[in-house]
């Protein structure tokens, strides 16, 4: 299996993690990507970047089986508003492609903010960091890499 940058971060920040990869599969949509793993979606999840009125940008981790809800993701971060970034602007902005956005190894830190559903689950996925490849991590070893909160965030 190819290694990516972050699964570099993770063995340097001397992280356990469970590498996946279902690039022979070319599922790409989350829920599709879940079932490829065989995984519950509840526990697959997806890495949004948004960016708010003030032009601060956020990001968010949520299952793949439910939607960031803007007006609450809003809310809790503190802004009036925030918008879904333009796909055009992800790669400069992250390093990443849309498919394979990851919250560890962006090219800057935003502050990030995970849904509260997976936070005491026993491990997470997340992206590894280009698509068809998937880190399967504890929920709070996220903080080791970004400024991490939980909350509801979801519809």
């Amino acid at each position: 299996m190819e290694k990516t940058n972050v699964m570099r971060v993770l063995e340097q920040k001397k992280v356990n993690y469970t590498p996946h990869c279902y690039v022979e599969t070319g599922m790409v949509a989350g829920l599709d990507v879940a079932k490829a793993l065989g995984e519950n979606p509840a526990k697959v999840c997806k890495t949004l970047v948004t960016i708010a009125a003030s032009k601060k940008y956020y990001v968010f981790v949520v299952p793949v089986e439910k939607e960031l809800h803007l007006k609450k993701a809003a809310k809790a971060v503190g802004e009036k508003s925030i918008a879904m970034l333009p796909q055009k602007e992800l790669l400069g902005l992250t390093g990443y492609v849309h498919g394979g956005c990851s919250p560890i190894g962006m090219k800057k830190q935003f502050p990030t903010m995970v849904d509260s559903s997976v936070e005491h689950m026993e491990t997470i996925y997340v992206s590894g960091g280009k698509i068809g490849y998937q880190v399967e991590i504890l929920p709070q070893d996220l903080s080791k890499f970004v400024r991490l909160s939980f909350g509801d965030i979801t519809e």
